[in-house]
């Protein structure tokens, strides 16, 4: 069920466009060339021209599983990956119980195994107290040890110095970093609270989740990873004020680097009036100035990585009022769709949206066979129709929460299909979950 013959593709691979074939055996590339012929027991995909990239790495998603499964888990949220071009993903550990300890990873990775329709992986938790697990954690099998500098989904905040020292200097694997300041973040509630009671509005969340608090915690992350020479990547970049902070240039040789959102790059605090605890998540949606910089930077290679953040809640909840409406945003689905829309116009090429989506994920991780369209690699492929418009319809929603953000948004692309270790499991609006995603490995 893994052999194909793509044809009549225009690929998008590397910086480059070649209108080609495409061999799939085994579940990898076999070649990429102009006019391969067909062999017996191929199926042949006519890709009509489309363009065919490798699929989206997704770094940075919050599945809910376990512990949150009325909201999500990895079967439900998987699909919709696949349904958005999106062919692997590496989960945060923020569940129920946490990942903080070897034994509860490896009970992810098993539930996985037995529901992902896409490959997966997992980050292990910090918390103030698991420094010696971190210390034994096998670089050769997890992407990243993840540490919250503020509280968020989980309540996960690392708050003991030394602990954070301890980690930034003795991690054998990547350290990935919520930033936002604690104290300057409680202060500001606090100031909400005394003005507006239980009634804070919406809009507020910019000033509470501020800029402030951004810029001196990824400061704080930033001049600690140079003093230790920590390999930091940075999450979900939500300000202007951030990107000095980083320096322009290739991902490869790169020991800092920093990744933004989707939702960053296509909403603004303006929007809270019309969306409002929809769009709710942490880091907050600034301002379009902070918007258009972020774009600027992912062009630009001081971002490094364009990801989701997917982190559902059921609309129920986010209906709450300010203090009890949680902060996440299921986005997976239509990610690739929101992105190319900066491709249409034109802030973005289709080559760099490639690089942010898949080239950089696989290099950063250093992911084995994926993230590239290269004879040897895994078939994780995306096929994106630039002339078939959709429009988001609340039943075409395959996250388990039911809705999305971007409803009654039309989209100037759509994802045609998906191939998953060479097993087509999305095709013209239709899901195959019959085959199962694969463990990332990783070359270190």
């Amino acid at each position: 069920m893994s052999d194909w013959l793509i044809t009549n593709a225009d690929i998008v691979n590397e910086g480059r466009r070649l209108h080609a074939d495409l061999r799939v055996r085994g579940g990898r590339i076999e070649a990429i060339a102009p006019k391969l012929a067909a062999k017996p027991g191929e199926r042949v995909f006519d890709a009509h021209g489309r363009v065919l990239i490798p699929g989206m790495i997704d770094d940075h998603v919050h599945f809910r599983e376990p512990g949150y499964t009325a909201k999500a888990d990895i079967a439900s949220e998987s699909r919709a990956a696949a349904a958005g071009g999106v062919t692997s993903f590496i989960d945060m550990p923020n569940t129920n119980p946490p990942t903080l300890t070897h034994a509860l990873l490896e009970d992810k990775y098993a539930l996985a195994a037995r529901s992902s329709a896409i490959n997966y992986a997992f980050y292990f938790g910090a918390s103030n107290d698991n420094l010696d697990a971190i210390r034994a954690l096998d670089p050769r099998t997890v992407p990243g040890v993840k540490v919250f500098l503020c509280e968020s989904t989980g309540n996960l905040c690392v708050s003991d110095p030394a602990t954070l020292d301890g980690v930034f200097r003795n991690s054998p694997v990547l350290v990935a970093v919520h930033c936002e300041d604690d104290r300057i973040v409680h202060a500001n509630i606090d100031r909400a609270k005394a003005q507006y009671g239980d009634a804070i509005p919406m809009r507020m969340h910019a000033d509470i989740r501020s800029r402030q608090a951004c810029f001196d915690s990824t400061k704080w992350a930033v001049e600690t990873a140079r003093r230790h020479g920590t390999r930091l990547h940075v999450l979900h970049v939500s300000t202007a004020d951030e990107l000095a902070l980083f320096e322009p240039g290739t991902i490869v040789g790169k020991r800092i680097t920093a990744e933004t959102c989707v939702h960053f790059l296509r909403y603004t605090d303006a929007d809270y009036k019309a969306l409002g605890g929809k769009i709710k998540c942490n880091p907050s949606i600034k301002a379009a100035s902070d918007r258009d910089a972020l774009m600027r930077a992912l062009t630009d290679t001081r971002l490094d990585i364009l990801a989701t953040d997917h982190a559902p809640h059921l609309l129920e909840e986010k209906a709450q009022p300010y203090t009890r409406c949680p902060s996440g945003i299921p986005l997976i689905q239509f990610a690739l769709q929101s992105a190319l829309e900066h491709v249409f116009d034109g802030k973005l090429t289709l080559e760099r949206l490639v690089e942010t989506t898949s080239h950089a994920p696989a290099t950063l991780f250093a992911i084995k066979d994926r993230g590239f369209l290269r004879e040897g690699c895994f078939a994780d492929l995306a096929l994106i129709d630039l002339e078939m418009p959709q429009t988001v319809k609340r039943d075409d929603v395959l996250s388990k929460c039911g809705w999305s953000p971007f409803e009654g948004d039309t989209f100037r692309a759509s994802v045609a299909a998906t191939w998953v270790n060479g097993n087509l499991v999305w095709n013209a609006g239709k899901l195959d979950d019959a085959s199962r995603g694969q463990r990332l490995e990783f070359n270190r």
